[in-house]
């Protein structure tokens, strides 16, 4: 996390000695989100396996504009949605775990023109992370592992306009995935 925090900073630090381009996110801008996670955040560890991976769907509005001469800031709300398994085999020991996570929340990005046609950004995501778990097998224990924890993350994005209202898109970070890939569409 102190990695991700040091980039973000260095990259804030180092966008007014950059040229700007033409934006592709200005003032008012509407745009949807939907996307497909690679690298769960949840699914790890040997025993865990995927069967729903990490999708995601944001939407974000341009609120404020003229930050370090090009610069856009743009809030809205994102929904989150991995489940996964954790299962444990040992003699005569078969149980595990049937999770799902939800994540609900609002974001908050800084957008800076780098490239024509794209849409580069740095954010974060505040929220809420449900967690159901449903316990199968015979281990026989009585653990109810539901539960829910503030969910934050800080993430690099970009989106590329194949159009003035079509775009695909990427975002590095921590959130519901590692790296989620999808398309935009401005509304």
């Amino acid at each position: 996390m102190k990695k991700i925090a040091a980039i973000i900073c260095l990259a804030i630090f180092s966008l007014p000695a950059l040229k700007a381009q033409e934006s592709t996110f200005n003032l008012g801008d509407q745009v949807v989100n939907i996307g497909i996670g690679l690298g769960s955040v949840y699914a790890i560890g040997s025993y865990y396996t995927t069967t729903v991976p990490p999708i995601s769907i944001s939407y974000e509005k341009a609120i404020v504009d003229e930050i370090l001469e090009k610069g856009v800031i743009g809030v809205g709300g994102y929904v989150g949605y991995t489940s996964y398994k954790y299962h444990y085999i040992f003699s005569t020991y078969d149980y595990g775990w049937k999770y799902t996570n939800i994540i609900l929340g609002a974001r908050g990005n800084f957008h800076y023109p780098l490239v024509d046609k794209l849409d580069t950004y740095l954010g974060m995501l505040m929220g809420y992370n449900i967690r159901i778990a449903k316990e199968f097998g015979t281990f026989g224990t009585d653990v109810n592992p539901d539960r829910g924890s503030l969910a934050l993350a800080g993430y690099l994005g970009a989106r590329y306009y194949f159009s003035e209202k079509f775009a695909a898109f990427a975002e590095l970070g921590y959130g519901i995935s590692y790296l989620t890939l999808g398309i935009s569409l401005k509304l």
